[in-house]
């Protein structure tokens, strides 16, 4: 009996000692990947590079991967969302815009764009499971990149092009909660009225 009761003991002691220390193999982790033909940063950036303004053609576009109706997570643009980025309020007047986006825009139906936003995040938590698992305390960890072009065309033929994003996503967050799985119990808890 007491034998037993050694090996119960040596199993809670190992037990303790993963969750105090914490297991990165029991934290969940996500990764977050927006569909496209690219697998990273420079991919889709080389690729993008080689739109010329005047000189591609939608079917140019094709080829490269822009292609809302061929392409996942290629974005159709209206004149009337073109015409929301540009001149988002009244302080900014048609002739201030870029050129090819200005005619563009007075061609009105013509006038379109393709919004590509690629991406690959991944998202890992870790610190101490024990502190995880009750909610006392968690960190996150975020890596990856981001990218997002805007293509605006005039009939079949790019007139304007501009990109951004974050090649290098480096994101840590830690949450502190004093009260552990008590902190936010309105979800767990019925609301109480008070006539």
């Amino acid at each position: 009996m007491a034998r037993r009761t050694t090996n119960e003991r040596k199993i809670l002691i190992i037990i303790s000692v993963l969750m105090i220390n914490g297991c990165a193999s029991f934290f969940p982790s996500v990764q977050h990947t927006t569909q496209s033909p690219w697998n990273s940063f420079d991919d889709v950036k080389q690729t993008f590079d080689q739109i010329n303004p005047n000189v591609t053609t939608s079917t140019d576009l094709k080829k490269l991967g822009f292609n809302p109706f061929e392409t996942p997570n290629v974005k159709l643009l209206t004149y009337l969302d073109l015409l929301e980025k540009f001149m988002p309020n009244p302080s900014i007047r048609l002739q201030d815009i870029d050129p090819g986006v200005k005619s563009c825009l007075e061609a009105r139906d013509q006038c379109f764009g393709y919004e590509a936003t690629p991406s690959i995040l991944d998202s890992k938590r870790y610190g101490n499971l024990f502190l995880d698992l009750l909610n006392f305390r968690r960190k996150k960890r975020t890596s990856g990149w981001k990218f997002k072009a805007l293509i605006v065309l005039k009939k079949d033929l790019v007139v304007h092009k501009i990109w951004g994003g974050e090649p290098k996503v480096s994101e840590f967050e830690d949450k502190r909660n004093p009260l552990g799985p008590f902190q936010d119990i309105s979800g767990i808890l019925p609301s109480i009225q008070i006539n």
